[in-house]
């Protein structure tokens, strides 16, 4: 006998035993007796509730369902005899009861009866495409009547929701704010990160989106919410949809070089998620936004993720051309009631390269300086992101949530630009600067929280704490040559220097809060706390400065050592009271805040002390009211001291770039910025309408500003320096508003919306006067009125899941008046029309298109465009479930991608064109499953396995 056949023959035994081990175990399962709970579920009225969450628990199962129609649930396969049903419905109060099998039954029907919530604030639900729940501090969408194909995306379900846009780079604004955290169930979803939720999450499992105003874990904890809050998106998972799994895999090539292999796997049990994602490709498809940072156990005091310092910069975006490659895995464990921990680990590698055309108005007294440019921008990158949380709950009185953090960033940087200067209508010098940069910049943190119920009529202590550091280290190398005209200096043809700078900054900064919350009756609270931040900078600077022939500079400006720490620290204090029944819910109080700022630097050997000191009394107010079921009003005031960048409070010039040389201010004083924010929010319930409206208004105090001092140095041509000092009069205000109204069941969706803006930007301008021989500096304060105006209209066509049809219009009208120089005055205005739209011809085909045309009046010429953007797709989808498509993608069939933009700071207007990824096609092969209780999910069209919505494209959009 051969050694194949005995190895055939080992094989056929260890497959033999296998069988009879899976028998046995069959065997096994069949001789234990199963248990089966059938029950109904009611309010005190009779009337039946359907969607509810039951979950069953005993010693030996633990199982989860939502009750059917009729309030009908069951539980197969139950082991324990005793166990404990608990009943969760909004508007309810929970519901747990314990039940025993009697002796020699395997069947037991229970009958449970729910209680309205008394403690609930009352709210209302407007029914259609996706109903609608209004409560404090959170809208409530109902997805399940939502038309959306099978197989989207949480992308496309947000962008069927009155109030709710998706940009085509997936940034998320709801009612005219900003959303800037993702989570599911109320746990951060890869740290907070929007995108890569929305954009790989299946549709199928969500039951519920809420926009939450989220005031940080204190309020969550305790109900008592202060100061500004941030704008969430909390995603509810269907209870019978937490087991199951879900995965999507795209790959493709296309003409241009263009490829994409992307993936994504999901797997939810009961107390367990895990998410992974990865992606490869050079469509500007981003998986992951890595500057989202893990919201933690409490928010971090001022300064930025990496530290404030002499450099620093990102990298990436959805402008130029980009190649990405990422990887991510996102896990959630409910170990038991009491402990629970989540947390993600991401990847990304970006190599971007963007070209830009940009035209600057710097505002002057007497004239205008305008400043052309032509930029070629390379930068590659590396950045690893790392959070993980735990929560404890030993009792119902006690809570500790602790959350560590790391992340880390390497960036290369490789930036040239071609500028020219103008002063007046005066050529002054041409100027080539590279720009070659090198840092690396390690994060680690960590933070945590303790709440203490005392007892259960509101007595209330919480602590928490945050402590953060980073460092950053950067090596610069700048490259400067001049083309100087009408100068005085005989046969001066061009100048040359390269600037060498190493730049080590560290940052430490944490802080921590302590509240006591005591109940005054059945309504009202007093609450005593005390806030404290502190942000600590440790910055060293060396520079030197070589000619055309590598010899030093003989100027000790360009030459130096310079060493500048610095702290800041804010103390909070405040007393608030406050009520709160079924209509009113309001706080009043005072708050006191003291701001320190010390440090010093040594320049050179010159030593140099910072100590200021400032102090701010504020009013703590906020109120809720509301009008009537369908109406709600909001007002909410906050304060808070900002410190001065490093760059702002140097005291010295930094001349890396000559031309444009940077003085520090050690007399800062830190800003103190006043908010004022009101909402209103009105649904009808009968027609399915909504409307929303807000305003916000901001004014600071000692603001920080620029001075800017222009010159003619005859050796390196148009000098402008710049300085910073504090100023009052800096304010702003936006409103806007949203009205949505659905015709024939929602077959038809008009919706209305816009925007209106005005910045009061302050600045200072100075230039220098020849009077009798002597120069004399004059400096003026300018005022930059600047207002936006945006309009928009929309319309939805959306009869069935397979037809989808949104054409829209809308106008921006940008507009900016200047107190110095009225010459400067400057309005442009777009119009954009847009279309998009799929249909499925078959069950199997679809075929989809996206139109915009965007017209621009008012730009400056060397930036001005007004592309025409194409995209279109055709899909054949195939397998059993249709679980399997190839689609061949034409993006921007007119190759006109470009993007222009217009920015306006408090001394200057940049209007800048810059390029995107333009004109290609693409083929991709894709699959994707999806497992859940309660079937399956098959796909048609946009977000299925054809890959991203075309509205938003890997090509980075129109």
């Amino acid at each position: 006998m051969n050694i194949f056949n005995q190895s055939a023959i080992r094989q056929t035994r260890k497959t033999g035993l296998l069988v009879a081990f899976f028998m046995a175990l069959g065997f096994a399962g069949l001789a234990q007796t199963s248990k089966r709970v059938i029950g109904t579920l009611s309010d005190q009225n009779g009337a039946t509730i359907a969607g509810a969450s039951v979950k069953l628990v005993s010693d030996l199962d633990s199982v989860q369902t939502s009750s059917g129609t009729g309030g009908i649930f069951s539980f197969n396969n139950i082991k324990g005899n005793s166990f404990v049903v608990t009943v969760t419905s909004l508007g309810f109060d929970t519901l747990q009861q314990r039940h025993v099998f009697e002796a020699g039954k395997n069947e037991l029907k229970v009958s449970l009866t729910l209680r309205e919530a008394s403690h609930m604030l009352a709210e209302v639900s407007v029914t259609g495409a996706a109903a609608i729940t209004v409560k404090e501090d959170t809208l409530e969408y109902a997805t399940k009547d939502l038309r959306l194909r099978e197989g989207a995306l949480v992308e496309d379900a947000l962008k069927k929701l009155d109030g709710v846009e998706v940009d085509k780079d997936g940034n998320v604004t709801a009612q005219g704010e900003s959303v800037t955290r993702a989570r599911i169930n109320g746990k951060d979803f890869f740290g907070g990160d929007i995108k890569a939720a929305i954009q790989n999450l299946p549709a199928e499992i969500v039951e519920k989106i809420q926009i939450v105003d989220d005031y940080g874990d204190m309020a969550n904890i305790t109900g008592n919410r202060s100061g500004d809050p941030e704008r969430v998106l909390n995603l509810e998972i269907a209870p019978s949809r937490n087991t199951g799994d879900f995965g999507n895999f795209r790959v493709g090539g296309g003409t241009e070089e263009r490829y994409q292999v992307t993936g994504s796997y999901g797997k939810f049990k009961e107390g367990m998620q895990l998410s992974m994602l990865g992606n490869l490709n050079n469509v500007n498809a981003s998986l992951f936004d890595f500057n989202t940072r893990s919201g933690g156990a409490r928010r971090g005091p001022g300064g930025g993720s990496f530290g404030r310092g002499f450099g620093g910069g990102g990298w990436g975006g959805s402008n130029g051309l980009t190649n990405t490659q990422s990887i991510g895995i996102n896990y959630r464990q409910d170990f038991n009631d009491k402990l629970t921990m989540y947390g993600e680990y991401s990847f990304g590698h970006t190599d971007n390269s963007t070209l830009s055309d940009e035209f600057r108005e710097i505002f002057l007294q007497e004239s205008t300086t305008y400043v052309t440019s032509n930029t070629d921008n390379g930068s590659m990158g590396n950045d690893h992101r790392f959070s993980w949380n735990v929560e404890y709950k030993p009792d119902d009185k006690n809570y500790i949530k602790f959350s560590p953090n790391f992340s880390l960033r390497h960036n290369r940087a490789d930036n040239l630009s071609l500028s020219s200067n103008t002063l007046g209508q005066q050529l002054i010098n041409e100027l080539t600067n590279r720009q070659l940069n090198k840092s690396v910049a390690p994060n680690y943190g960590a933070s945590g929280l303790y709440n203490r119920r005392l007892s259960d009529n509101g007595r209330n202590v919480f602590f928490n704490f945050s402590l953060n550091t980073a460092t950053t280290e950067q090596d610069q190398e700048r490259i400067l040559n001049t083309l100087v005209y009408e100068t005085s200096i005989e046969d001066l043809d061009s100048v040359y220097q390269q600037h060498l700078v190493d730049l080590q900054n560290k940052n430490l900064n944490g802080g921590a809060s302590m509240s006591y919350i005591e109940p005054l009756g059945q309504y009202s609270t007093l609450e005593l706390s005390y806030d404290f931040n502190f942000a600590s900078y440790d910055n060293d600077r060396q520079a030197n400065a070589y000619d055309i022939d590598g010899l030093l500079i003989d100027n000790p400006e360009y030459n130096n050592n310079r060493n500048y720490d610095y702290t800041f620290y804010t103390h909070r204090g405040s007393l608030t009271y406050r009520y709160r029944n079924d209509k009113w819910n309001y706080s009043l109080g005072v708050a006191a805040q003291p701001n320190l700022l010390r440090g010093g630097a040594d320049i050179d050997g010159q030593v140099i002390d910072i100590n200021r000191n400032g102090f701010n009394w504020m009013p703590v107010a906020r109120l809720e009211y509301e009008v009537s079921r369908t109406k709600r009003f909001s007002v909410n005031y906050s304060g808070r001291a900002n410190e001065p960048s490093f760059t702002q409070l140097q005291p010295f010039t930094d001349y890396s770039n000559v031309n444009a040389p940077i003085t520090g201010n050690p007399d800062l004083a830190a800003e103190f910025s006043h908010e004022l924010r009101l909402n209103y929010r009105n649904f009808n319930i009968g027609e399915g309408s909504s409307f929303f409206i807000g305003a916000t208004g901001s004014l600071s105090e000692d603001k920080i500003v620029t001075n800017r001092t222009t010159s003619v140095d005859d050796s390196i041509g148009l000098v402008q320096a710049t300085e910073y000092l504090n100023t009052d009069g800096f304010y702003s205000t936006r409103g806007y508003y949203n009205f949505s109204k659905p015709f024939a069941n929602r077959t038809y969706t008009l919706t209305f919306g816009g925007m209106v803006s005005y910045n009061n930007n302050i600045s200072f301008t100075t230039t220098e006067e020849d009077l009798a021989g002597t120069p004399i500096l004059n400096t003026m304060r300018n005022v930059a009125k600047n207002w936006v105006l945006s309009q928009r209209l929309g319309f939805r066509f959306n009869p069935k899941e397979t037809i989808d049809i949104t054409p829209g219009v809308s106008y921006t009208y940008n507009t900016t008046q200047n107190t110095v120089s009225s010459g400067n005055n400057r309005n442009v205005s777009t119009w954009a029309v847009t279309l998009n739209g799929s249909v499925n011809l078959t069950p199997t085909w679809v075929v989809g298109a996206d139109f915009a045309k965007t017209s621009n009046s008012g730009y400056n010429s060397a930036v001005d465009a007004n592309p025409m953007i194409i995209n279109a797709y055709i899909e054949k989808q195939f397998l059993k479930g249709r679980n399997g498509a190839i689609r061949f993608q034409a993006y921007d069939l007119l190759n006109e991608q470009t993007n222009v933009s217009r920015s306006v700071t408090e001394d200057m207007i940049i209007d800048s064109r810059t390029n995107r990824l333009a004109r290609y096609f693409l083929l991709t092969l894709s699959y994707r499953f999806s497992n859940f209780a309660g079937g399956r999910m098959g796909f048609d069209g946009p977000g299925g396995p054809g890959g991203p919505d075309m509205r938003r494209g890997p090509g980075g959009g129109g």
